[in-house]
């Protein structure tokens, strides 16, 4: 008998049937209230009925026209729609498969557009699994280890990630700094760095927010030193964080955006944005691929974006992110082993350490687990999976969360006291 790879293992035991709205229904017929999203990916929710009839309109009509072959017209009205929301000044884009396959596209194009061979990563990052992104990856060990030799030319710098550190945020963001213009000095020199490639929102490493004055930072010696500015918006783009990019908390603009996951609720699909000027530097041939823009994903696409804007979803995922928290830090006030509650809009993790500060994934494995009792699907990260993080559909309303925080209590009381490690 064939079957999955014993190291593909599910982080709940439910086997999915079907999914609507918030909501995924398992074999036995039981509702689970799913905060994972697949990962953030069906920001629309499961099944919402506009992207479904998109999909299925797209399919009775044409599934794949190879995009460097023909022109097919869903990827045009979805390059018309993106021009809509994306940053001024970054209207050429290109388009991939997966989160991986659009991060090592913008690394290329870096490359190509400057000369210059390295890249610099932020500590905690998660840029992807494919060499070269797994190379860049420093969110855990799990991701880059019994492979080597990884790619060369990637340089790592601080990220102000105060909780780890035990600092407030202007101390880690001055010292976050600090540490780049040494990385600049001493290890990687400005004349031969292509690029500085950063999440908005750590995602694999824990969920935590960058910060306006780090940004603003890091713009600044791009500018001055003539390297590039990437965010991996893959996680955070598409309302994530209750702006529609997660940098728009900022008020910086990247030289490249990175976007995945939520941008086609659930259909493989990726990109980068650029400016044109940046884009024509990319070396003829570069660009391509079989599946990359896919009709059916592109079709799926279009109609997610148009359910954002019309249902308000990027607003709806700042007031639900706020009702959200302040239920997560009420519980937080009343747990001990709570060390830290963060993140932006629907975006949000709770912390988990042991009584001096050390961070505790036996506890969160324990709560996780014990949310699945109570109906409520999670996802761990953070480089120990210390932390629970939580990124319902932007689609959820005050009855979703409300239930969401009653499960979440009762799962954190259990877990807690060890009440439910089975």
């Amino acid at each position: 008998m064939t079957a999955l790879s014993p190291h593909l293992r599910q982080a709940t035991p439910v086997v999915a049937t079907r999914g609507e709205g918030v909501h995924l229904y398992g074999e036995d017929g039981r509702r689970y209230l799913d905060f994972t999203a697949g990962i953030g990916v069906t920001s629309t929710g499961h099944c919402h009925p506009e992207v479904v009839a998109a999909a299925q309109e797209q399919v009775g009509t044409l599934i794949h026209g190879q995009y460097t072959t023909v022109m097919h017209q869903p990827l045009r009205r979805l390059v018309d729609k993106l021009g809509e929301v994306l940053p001024a000044g970054l209207d050429s884009l290109f388009f991939t498969n997966s989160g991986s396959e659009a991060v090592e596209s913008a690394l290329r194009l870096a490359r190509q557009a400057t000369g210059r061979p390295n890249v610099l990563v932020c500590h905690g990052g998660f840029h992807g699994r494919t060499v070269a992104a797994a190379s860049m990856t420093t969110s855990g060990i799990r991701f880059r280890s019994g492979f080597s030799p990884l790619m060369s030319g990637v340089v790592v710098t601080p990220f102000p990630t105060a909780f780890r550190y035990g600092w407030d945020e202007e101390t880690a963001t001055r010292f976050a700094l600090k540490e780049l213009d040494y990385t600049l000095q001493t290890i990687s020199s400005p004349a031969d760095t292509a690029a500085i490639i950063v999440e908005p929102v750590l995602g694999e490493g824990g969920y935590v927010p960058a910060n306006r004055a780090f940004l603003e930072g890091l713009r600044e010696r791009a500018d001055r030193h003539g390297f590039l500015l990437i965010l991996d918006e893959v996680q955070t783009g598409v309302g994530r964080t209750g702006r529609f990019w997660g940098h728009d908390h900022f008020g910086v603009t990247p030289d490249i955006v990175v976007t995945a996951k939520g941008l086609a609720s659930g259909f493989p699909l990726s990109g980068i944005a650029a400016s044109e000027e940046l884009m024509t530097k990319a070396w003829p041939g570069s660009q391509g691929g079989t599946y990359g823009a896919n009709a059916v994903a592109c079709a799926a696409a279009c109609a997610t974006l148009d359910v954002v804007r019309d249902e308000k979803l990027v607003e709806n995922a700042e007031a639900m992110g706020k009702r959200l928290r302040q239920g997560l830090e009420a519980v937080a006030d009343r747990t001990p082993g709570i060390g830290d509650v963060r993140g932006l809009g629907l975006m949000l993790a709770t912390e988990f350490v042991t009584e001096d500060g050390s961070p505790d994934p036996e506890t969160a494995a324990r709560v996780q687990r014990a949310a699945i009792d109570e109906g409520l699907l999670l996802l761990l990260c953070g480089a120990w999976n210390q932390v629970v993080r939580m990124i319902p559909a932007l689609v959820i309303d005050e009855t979703g969360v409300d239930e969401g925080l009653r499960a979440w209590a009762n799962a954190v009381e259990a877990g807690t006291s060890g009440a439910s490690d089975r």
